[in-house]
């Protein structure tokens, strides 16, 4: 069995996952991944499954990643599939499902692509990675949703790895 893994990632969170679930797939098949925003043409065919997960930024996936579902949805419902994403509000334990967490879900209402499993796992903050606007509004946005807003920290990582375990190993029993 071949499985690609795609990942869309800002400040790295999410290609760390990405590379995370490789690596417990790699055990018991082939596995191929790769950055959504280096590749252009892939044949996804050739691929038993695929798996994609996406950052958010601000409040949005990127526009690359978006491109690539609509120009491969119809490639990625006629194969075994899987999605996730990877955002800060994923923290709090109400926000943390495809059902519940608001871009996640709003994602998955609007997409054509209908994968086969989806999971929402929280970010990682990087505060020294930031430049000066950035630093300043996601402090602020921390503070009003309660969150961490020491930026000395040189990374604050919410992402349950026993999650990411537990849904790599669901892709793979599809």
């Amino acid at each position: 069995m071949k499985i690609l893994i795609l990942f869309s990632s800002r400040h790295g969170q999410t290609r760390k996952i990405s590379y995370y679930i490789s690596r417990i797939l790699e055990q018991k098949v082939e596995c191929y991944t790769q950055n959504i925003e280096s590749v252009r043409d892939i044949n996804c065919l050739k691929y038993d499954r695929i798996l994609i997960g996406a950052s958010v930024y601000y409040g949005h996936f990127h526009p690359l990643f978006e491109q690539f579902i609509k120009k491969n949805v119809n490639v990625l419902n006629q194969v075994i599939s899987g999605f996730f994403s990877v955002n800060l509000v994923a923290r709090k334990p109400e926000k943390c499902t495809p059902e519940t967490n608001p871009y996640t879900h709003k994602f998955l209402l609007q997409s054509l692509w209908k994968p086969d499993c989806c999971a929402v796992f929280s970010g990682a903050l990087r505060y020294s990675d930031y430049n000066f606007w950035n630093r300043f509004m996601i402090k602020l946005i921390m503070h009003i949703t309660k969150g961490e807003t020491d930026s000395s920290k040189p990374l604050i990582e919410y992402t349950d790895w026993t999650q990411v375990s537990s849904f790599a190993n669901k892709f793979l029993d599809l």
